[in-house]
């Protein structure tokens, strides 16, 4: 099976590093990408948008709904027709730099991190483009609801998840018609800090 990895916000490909072995050594064709102005920290992110993101991860799957098998999400849900991807995080010159999550009291992200390694890891961030996390998402095929989906719940329990789910918090979410909820345990980056555990989960996944 081919597996396309979509980094994260302030990541690219390589935050997949210790995750690709495990999944190759099963047998899988591990695709790990960097996004429009997120090979460095020194990239080009001039007028990168949301959009740009969204075309390169459709060309790296090919993807329209018949032609993904399931969808994976580790530790983020899919916003809403008309959201946000992220809104709130205060921008320098058309990007956003990585916050400090425990200033902003959100430590439960980054609970797994060791003083070094929480270092590294906010030196290593790559800023956003403003307009990837600003601009409106734009979704319209009903057909997205029939793709199978996993929740990977880090930083968060499966219960917390469905909760919210429960609560009409997550709109996309509770449309899914084949949801599976599971905890891993530990802070949002569990590809950095519980690589093997993170590769398992999305092999069990992958079926």
């Amino acid at each position: 099976m081919d597996i396309v990895l979509v980094p994260g916000l302030w990541l690219n490909a390589h935050t997949w590093d210790a995750v690709v072995p495990h999944l190759e050594a099963a047998g899988h064709r591990a695709h790990p990408l960097t996004l429009p102005g997120m090979a460095s920290r020194d990239a080009d992110r001039t007028g990168v948008t949301l959009a740009d993101h969204v075309a390169a991860v459709v060309a790296a799957v090919d993807a329209r709904p018949g032609r993904v098998a399931r969808q994976v999400h580790v530790g983020g849900f899919p916003t809403a027709d008309g959201e946000a991807l992220l809104s709130g995080l205060p921008a320098e010159d058309g990007e956003v730099p990585m916050p400090d999550w425990i200033e902003l009291g959100e430590q439960a992200n980054v609970r797994d991190f060791d003083a070094d390694q929480l270092a590294r890891f906010y030196a290593d961030a790559i800023p956003v483009p403003e307009r990837v996390v600003t601009d409106p998402v734009r979704l319209s095929d009903e057909r997205r609801f029939d793709v199978p989906a996993t929740e990977i719940c880090p930083e968060y329990s499966a219960a917390d998840l469905r909760g919210w789910i429960d609560g009409g918090h997550l709109p996309e979410l509770a449309r899914i018609r084949d949801l599976v909820l599971v905890d891993l345990g530990g802070g949002h980056w569990p590809q950095l800090t519980r690589p093997k555990a993170l590769a398992q989960a999305v092999l069990d996944a992958a079926g």
